[in-house]
């Protein structure tokens, strides 16, 4: 597990996740031109949209595999 640190509107909070799913998130932030703070609070307000059923280590996980179903 690799444990990132953000700060998500004005909140400091971490993440861990198994490094494939870094790299997945990685690669997504490298095509986007976004920055991994900005990735990574649109995939929160995705999963707070949704009613946030799911922690946020949860629902990244869950999107990467998505992703990677959809792309293939």
């Amino acid at each position: 597990m690799i444990k990132r640190s953000i700060s998500l509107y004005g909140h400091q909070t971490s993440v861990a996740l198994e490094a494939e799913f870094w790299a997945v998130i990685d690669a997504n932030v490298a095509e986007s031109g976004d920055s991994f703070a900005s990735f990574i609070r649109a995939r929160d307000d995705e999963r707070m949209e949704g009613g946030a059923t799911r922690n946020l280590a949860s629902h990244l996980r869950v999107w990467c595999l998505g992703h990677v179903q959809t792309r293939d």
